[in-house]
């Protein structure tokens, strides 16, 4: 099948590990901005993370902040540029971590961003550390026996979270694994850059996605990880659509 790579996308070798779905969920944003015409008017925030170096292959604006106030940066990117498209990307360490409290204020201020979340349920940069979405049972270099709800606490289910919030108008996760969730999960990212657009309030698409050298297993293992124990701990779904409930 033919396919032409969007023009947002930079034509470059990637850094990222093999089997990684950081790849595809950059090429799905680009896409997405391509189709609605909005090149010109995004910004993006890139945290600390495997996210960090997101400029090297998106061809639009992008600025990095300090590790988990990406929400706050671009807080401040979408008031004193109320034209633009706003987003940020950013993992599961980086927002559900030393971030939670920016991205929790951000959404109940109801701002107009859009926050694209990549869960892969591992600190993959730093060393494959324990993440606040580590599912139960998974090894890390800081929960050698399994993480374990007596001893580590609950997954942080985020969009479940923030859903209950007034500010936010939007909240799906979506999952990497196979095409029938990688088009679904193109929509979110559409759905939710639409809303910002319309002026509507503040949406997250978390992005379910593979990390098989954190994990320690082959990228075909990996896929099958996130099927059989990812999203068995976090549902695939929209958790809250201002548009659907209006």
């Amino acid at each position: 099948m033919d396919y032409t790579p969007p023009q947002s996308l930079k034509d470059v070798s990637t850094h990222y590990c093999p089997g990684c779905g950081h790849g595809i969920a950059h090429r799905l944003v680009c896409e997405i901005i391509d189709e609605l015409g909005i090149r010109d008017r995004c910004l993006a925030v890139a945290p600390v993370g495997c996210a960090v170096l997101a400029y090297n292959y998106w061809d639009i604006d992008v600025t990095e902040a300090a590790h988990g106030r990406a929400p706050a940066v671009a807080t401040g990117m979408r008031r004193c540029n109320p034209d633009a498209v706003v987003f940020t990307y950013q993992g599961d360490g980086d927002l559900a971590a030393i971030g939670a409290g920016e991205v929790v204020n951000a959404a109940n201020r109801g701002e107009l961003i859009s926050i694209f979340f990549i869960n892969n349920a591992v600190y993959g940069m730093t060393g494959g550390q324990m993440a606040p979405t580590t599912t139960i049972g998974r090894k890390t270099t800081t929960s050698p026996r399994g993480r374990s709800t007596k001893n580590e606490g609950w997954p942080m289910k985020v969009v479940e979270m923030l859903s209950q919030l007034d500010g936010t108008v939007y909240a799906e996760r979506c999952a990497l694994n196979t095409p029938k969730h990688v088009r679904a999960a193109k929509e979110a990212i559409k759905k939710s850059f639409l809303m910002q657009m319309a002026g509507k309030g503040f949406s997250i698409v978390e992005l379910l996605s593979m990390c098989p050298i954190q994990w320690g297993v082959s990228p075909v293992e990996a896929i099958e990880v996130l099927e059989t124990e990812m999203i068995g701990q976090y549902p695939l779904g929209v958790y809250k659509d201002c548009e659907l409930s209006q």
